[in-house]
């Protein structure tokens, strides 16, 4: 009993060790953009974007066809709907570090919780919960202060930040409905392989053949996101929701705190430090009652 207790401990702290690094990696992909731009390259978020989803897809067929794995598809909206709205948080995303900074883009892109509950509370009635609704709203002042950190106004261009969470909340959702009907490896192929599409089809004019620097940083920028996505994906096979939920949220710190080290952006002033503490408080309280509510049925 000792020993399966052991090994078991041994699995959660790797999984916690591998969340935690997924959380990371999708902070650095994001560094790496920042350091082609200090590099003085002009590369296109757009040129990001489909690299990462056109190795993704070639990564996961490589998989699916070492593994033997096939496509089975029930429900094509929901696989669509997966992928549309990853596509577009994925260049939100992107266009936001582009334009703003590093860490405003991630602490914008994780609220993406807030804004599950937001429409969870619009859309599916069977998941109302006042309780979420008051911490969305606590949050949600977190959310104006990263917008405005040192004075009440706001750069237009953080919208994009913003604009990512929003997408990327569409995108949980559908993927959480995928999942009941899907696997991982089809919900994956289609996620690169459409939003890739989707993505290439809106932004042809913004393809061009890279440089071997250009070329350097989107490939790694690339790697780096789709290892995070690998390492959250084991991850998860060892931790609770809860505990997934809890330590993803800590990009939002780790943007804040590594942003000034390594994308040598501004550090944040007082009002920055206090919205990113109240969105990833928001974030935790709204992963804790999520868990609370499924226990209790």
């Amino acid at each position: 009993m000792k020993l399966l207790k052991y090994i078991t401990n041994v699995r959660t702290l790797l999984g916690c060790l591998a969340v935690f690094g997924s959380a990371f990696f999708f902070y650095f992909a994001t560094v790496i953009i920042k350091w082609s731009k200090m590099a003085g390259l002009a590369i296109d978020p757009a040129m990001f974007a489909l690299s990462r989803f056109f190795l993704g897809f070639i990564i996961v067929i490589f998989v699916m066809i070492i593994l033997k794995k096939k496509i089975v598809i029930r429900k094509k909206r929901l696989l669509f709907g997966r992928a549309l709205g990853n596509a577009v948080a994925v260049y939100c995303f992107f266009k936001g570090v582009d334009l703003t900074s590093v860490v405003q883009a991630n602490i914008l892109n994780m609220t993406y919780p807030i804004f599950v509950a937001v429409f969870s509370w619009i859309f599916l009635k069977e998941q109302r919960d006042f309780i979420a609704i008051v911490i969305v709203i606590i949050a949600f002042a977190g959310v104006l202060l990263i917008l405005a950190p040192a004075a009440m106004h706001y750069n237009i261009n953080s919208m994009w930040g913003l604009a990512s969470g929003i997408s990327a909340a569409a995108a949980i959702i559908y993927l959480n409905l995928s999942r009941q009907v899907h696997d991982t490896y089809t919900i994956l192929l289609f996620m690169f392989g459409i939003g890739g599409l989707v993505l290439f089809c809106l932004f042809f004019d913004k393809i061009a053949i890279p440089g071997t620097a250009e070329l350097t940083y989107i490939f790694w920028c690339s790697a780096v996101a789709i290892a995070g996505q690998f390492l959250i994906t084991i991850g998860f096979k060892y931790v609770t929701a809860i505990e997934g939920g809890i330590i993803s949220s800590t990009r939002i710190l780790l943007a804040a705190l590594l942003g000034p080290v390594l994308a040598m952006d501004p550090a944040l002033s007082l009002a920055g430090w206090i919205g990113a503490v109240l969105i990833f408080s928001g974030n935790v309280c709204l992963t804790l009652r999520k868990a609370r509510n499924k226990s209790s049925i």
